[in-house]
Formats: C-alpha cells, structure tokens, sequence
C-alpha cells in the first residue's frame, strides 16, 4: 500500500527525522489561510497524488505570497496530473500540501527497501538526489551505494557512519545522517514497510538535513497487524476494479493491453507477463489468484476482467498446487463466462493438480477453448489470437 507524501512525512518526523513545517488543503482558500500559519517567506504547493515526478509535470509549484499560493492551488486541485509514473489517464489531483521552502546547498538520494540480490533489508542512496536519479542510475553503475542490514541486528552505528561517508558527508553532518538512516532503518521494520525512500534529501547552509519529499509503501499482508497505517489507504488512488477485486481473494492490477491474464501465482503470473511482452503481446492485467480463493470468488474476480472492454483474448496460466487445484480455477472461469454473455477467445494451459479436471470442468459448462501443452504454446496461440482480433 503506497501512502501521500503528506502521510509519510508525518510517520517519520515521528521517528525524529526532520521534515519541512507543512499541512495539507483541499481547497483554494484552505491553502491561502495555511500560508499564515507555516513559515515563509516562500512555500511549496504540492499535488498530492501517488506517483513520482510530480515536479516535471507541474504538481509543484514555489509561491510567496497567500494570493499566490490560492491562485497555484486552484490550478492544480482538480487537475488530472500526468507524470512519467501515472501512464496517460494521470491522476486527479484532490489535495494539496502547503509546505515550507528549505533552501538547501545540497540533497542526497537515500532509501530502505527490501533488496532482491541479498533478501535482506538495504539501505541504498547516492551524493546527489533529485527526480531524475533512475535514469542517472542506469547510465552510472556506480551511482549508488548499498549496504546489507543484517537480519536480526540490523545495521550499526560504525556501518551507518561509514555509509555517510560514502556520500562524502564528514564530521558532524556524517554523525546527524547516521543517526537518521538509523531511523529510517527503525521506522521500516516497526512499520513492515517495501520501501521507504527519501529524495531529496537536503543539506542546508548550516549543515541541517531535511527529508523534503517521501515515498512510503507498506506491506499489504502485514496491515492487519497496523490498522492505524491502513486507515491511511486512499481509495480514490486506486482502480475500482483492482479494490473490488482483493475482495474475492486476487490480486489484480489493470494495463494497458488486450490479452486478460489469469494465474495462481505471483512468480508465474509475472513470468507470464514477461513472456506475453517478449513475444510481442499486449497484457491487459496482472492477475493472481490466492491459495484460499474459491471457484465462486474466482468467478466474481474473472468477471472484473470480462468487463475490460480492451480485452479481446484471455490467455489461463495455470499449476495447481496442493492448495488450489486447477479445476476450482477453471469452474471460476466457467461460472464468469456464462454470468458475462460475453464471448471471448481463450487459450488454457494447466498443469500439476487436477489439470485434467479443469478441462473437463470448461467442457461441462459448454465453454470453447484452445489448450496448450506448456507456457510456450501458450503465449504464442494467444499472442496470434489478439492479433487477429485487433
């Protein structure tokens, strides 16, 4: 679950990491009034929508005056702000923060976030933030440093210190960035965050540091044990179809693309789409069905898919475990289509539990498909099928 900014700043001042003095206005006048209110001379007016790069698309704006600060707000409340992370609908633009100015000589990049290569928690960052740092990132190997917390003691202080000094910070600055990548460290395992990431992060004149803008992701499954975090949840900055469906046990996140995705798995629903990509398909969704769904949810779930009207081919991924057969998966589909009337093209591949079962589960139901004997097959049948559609 990825939270606002204003939400995240809030969190880790918490944690004693210093932020700028801010608030937050869904209104024009709202926004003038806090102007009186956080310390000037000059303020941040800042869309608050989930996705990076807000400041190259124009959701920030610098005011120094009440009136301008009105006026800035009532350009952007309202607005469907398009960045490099939103895709081409953008997002609709519902709150502003408000938000002191810190004029800074220099910002660092820095972050917490479970990395892949180790397993472990890391914490990575670079001498010079700002938003273009992944495409600085991937033309410089070296541009960022990493270092491995260990699993139960985490980092230490003598580690923290010599990670500041990478970032060829020294003296008393090193020991006060220390210290805050220790709290960012705490906050990240206290909260069960993904990620929490920092850019910039400033360096003022008088050698004070300021998290000036925030990332946070939490992690789903552990928000039972946080309902205070999940309260936080902003259902207006989320696909309707993607909420409706974690009701009935699926992950689901919408693309842009014509071939429906149905897999038990997260691994092999990813690799699905990987190979969908390579082979020149177009995926219209992430799709993965949890062990404990059963073939009624699958059905009410498949059912969010059917009503894409993008979608003119369904490629079914299927290997059934222990768990969740094939068969509860294919009656779901079954059950879907006959609901819908809408007649699609599908390819099924299934394997392992009950595969053959869930054949005989779509001929029962009278529903047409073309199988395959593996995940090759698969994708190649449907990619043609999409193409043909199209």
């Amino acid at each position: 679950m990825n939270i606002h900014e204003y939400q995240a700043k809030a969190i880790l001042a918490r944690y004693g990491i210093p932020v700028p003095e801010s608030d937050v206005a869904e209104t024009s006048d709202a926004a003038a009034a806090l102007t009186s209110r956080i310390a000037g001379p000059r303020w941040a007016i800042k869309a608050q929508v989930l996705a990076g790069g807000r400041g190259r698309a124009g959701g920030v704006r610098i005011v120094d005056s009440p009136k301008a600060a009105e006026s800035a707000a009532q350009t952007l409340l309202g607005q469907r702000l398009v960045t490099a992370q939103t895709g081409p609908e953008g997002r609709v633009v519902r709150r502003i923060s408000v938000e002191q100015v810190i004029d800074h000589a220099r910002s660092l990049y820095v972050a917490v976030l479970v990395d892949r290569a180790s397993g472990s928690v890391a914490l990575i960052g670079a001498r010079a933030g700002g938003e273009d740092i992944e495409e600085r990132a991937a033309r410089d190997a070296n541009l960022i440093e990493k270092i491995v917390a260990h699993p139960i003691n985490g980092f230490t202080k003598a580690a923290l210190r010599t990670f500041a000094k990478k970032l060829e910070l020294e003296g008393p600055l090193a020991e006060a960035a220390a210290d805050l990548f220790g709290h960012m460290h705490e906050a990240f395992v206290e909260l069960d965050a993904s990620l929490i990431e920092i850019n910039p992060l400033a360096i003022t004149a008088d050698q004070e540091l300021f998290a000036l803008d925030v990332k946070m992701s939490i992690d789903d499954n552990a928000l039972f044990r946080h309902p205070e975090l999940a309260a936080l949840h902003d259902p207006a900055e989320s696909d309707p179809a993607e909420l409706e469906a974690q009701r009935y046990e699926m992950n689901y996140v919408k693309l842009d693309g014509d071939i429906g995705v149905v897999v038990n798995g997260a691994g092999l629903a990813l690799a699905t789409l990987d190979m969908l990509k390579d082979a020149g398909g177009k995926p219209a969704n992430f799709m993965d069905i949890r062990p404990v769904a059963t073939s009624q949810k699958i059905a009410t779930g498949f059912g969010l898919l059917l009503a894409n009207p993008k979608v003119n081919a369904v490629l079914v991924n299927l290997y059934g475990g222990g768990v969740l057969p094939c068969d509860t998966v294919a009656e779901g589909v079954a059950m879907a289509l006959q609901r819908a009337g809408r007649k699609l093209p599908i390819v099924f591949r299934a394997a392992g539990s009950n595969a053959d079962l869930a054949y005989g589960r779509l001929k029962n139901y009278g529903i047409a498909y073309t199988q395959a004997a593996d995940m090759t097959e698969a994708v190649s049948k449907v990619v043609d099928i999409a193409r043909r559609a199209s």
